[in-house]
């Protein structure tokens, strides 16, 4: 029978031995007993529950503060990104205002703070690069613009640039070439200004009158200046010339 047969046996013996009463009694016992681990059951599963719950709100808040930590970073660097380059323009305006000035060597200084600052900014080295060739440093200077070029080669005032510092050191046929560039991304009134002044220096009537006629349509306000230019002295008593001087 084995020993859980005969222990089973001998309760049978035992109960059958009790009265109607008694198991009355035990009855109620066991069903109180079975309640409350029935409650503390449900409490436990209530209370692991709560605990997941809680777990998961947390989690929840935790991931939700670490999303906006990270937008307010991403804001706060994009508002210094714009900070300084509002700080690289304004230092870049000042370069250019003194280069316009004929003030070379103070432009090129100025050019070489914003470098310093960031070496990516490719308009400083556009306004280094003009302003070492109109001090008579061309080669730096050339270098200086293709490194702007380099770093933003659609740049059109780069493109001008390298135009006019082949016209300045006469490589004519170069300058023409890179005022075209120019030409490619935007109707520069002193790019096609450029080419005429090459033309009329050749004596070359048709293409000097008809750069010419673009950029007065552009700023007809350059009249009085192409009257006092000495570029077109070659083409200048041409009665197309005249005509479009008056």
């Amino acid at each position: 029978m084995g020993f859980k047969g005969g222990y089973h046996a001998f309760l049978e013996k035992l109960y059958k031995k009790f009265s109607l009463k008694t198991k009355i009694i035990i009855f109620c016992i066991l069903s109180i007993v079975v309640a409350i681990i029935a409650v503390n059951n449900a409490i436990s599963s209530r209370n692991n529950d709560s605990l997941k719950y809680s777990y998961s709100k947390n989690n929840n808040e935790t991931i939700k503060q670490y999303n906006s930590s990270t937008k307010n970073d991403e804001s706060n660097n994009s508002n210094l990104q714009n900070s300084k380059q509002k700080k690289l323009e304004l230092e870049y305006k000042e370069a250019e205002t003194l280069f316009r000035k004929k003030q070379y060597s103070n432009s090129i200084n100025k050019a070489n703070e914003i470098i310093k600052e960031d070496g990516s900014f490719y308009k400083a080295y556009n306004i280094k690069g003009i302003a070492l060739c109109y001090s008579n440093n061309y080669e730096d200077g050339m270098r200086n613009i293709d490194k702007c070029l380099e770093l933003k080669p659609d740049y059109g005032y780069g493109r001008f640039n390298k135009a006019l510092a082949y016209e300045l050191y006469g490589n004519y046929d170069d300058a023409i070439s890179w005022y075209d560039k120019d030409l490619e991304l935007e109707q520069y009134v002193w790019s096609y200004y450029g080419k005429a002044s090459i033309y009329g220096r050749r004596g070359d009537i048709k293409n000097t009158i008809k750069n010419l006629k673009i950029a007065l349509n552009i700023s007809p306000e350059i009249k009085s200046i192409i009257r006092e230019e000495k570029d077109f002295d070659p083409v200048k008593d041409s009665k197309e010339f005249q005509d479009l001087i008056k």
